[in-house]
């Protein structure tokens, strides 16, 4: 997936190696209540947001990445978090939009 939507991995769920878990669908939102509502186990959640509480939102619903858009970036906290908690984040220059319409895209055409 993230070949494929042009997506830079910054922290991997399977260390240095390519993401190891399979993209069931998407959710796209920056209310983290939101996301712990409604985001289901094996989606790729985008968002601009970049604190380490989003990692902690990943782990509790069991999303399989998390893609940040927009051109943020997360700060080390956050990453360190991530291999911690083994949660995949990628990220995009991309506005979300952009990147939930790739994603869609993917998810109906698989390569």
């Amino acid at each position: 997936m993230a070949k494929e939507m042009g997506l830079r991995i910054v922290a991997s769920a399977a260390g240095d190696g390519p993401m190891d878990r399979t993209v069931t669908g998407g959710y796209c939102s920056d209310l983290l209540s939101d996301v712990m509502a409604n985001a289901r186990e094996g989606h790729a959640w985008i968002t601009i947001q970049t604190h380490r509480n989003v990692i902690a939102v990943a782990v509790l619903t069991g999303v399989a990445a998390v893609i940040i858009a927009g051109g943020k970036q997360p700060d080390s906290d956050t990453l360190e978090k991530a291999a911690e908690e083994g949660v995949t984040v990628l990220l995009s220059g991309d506005p979300s939009f952009e990147v939930a319409g790739r994603l869609y895209s993917l998810l109906q055409d698989p390569c």
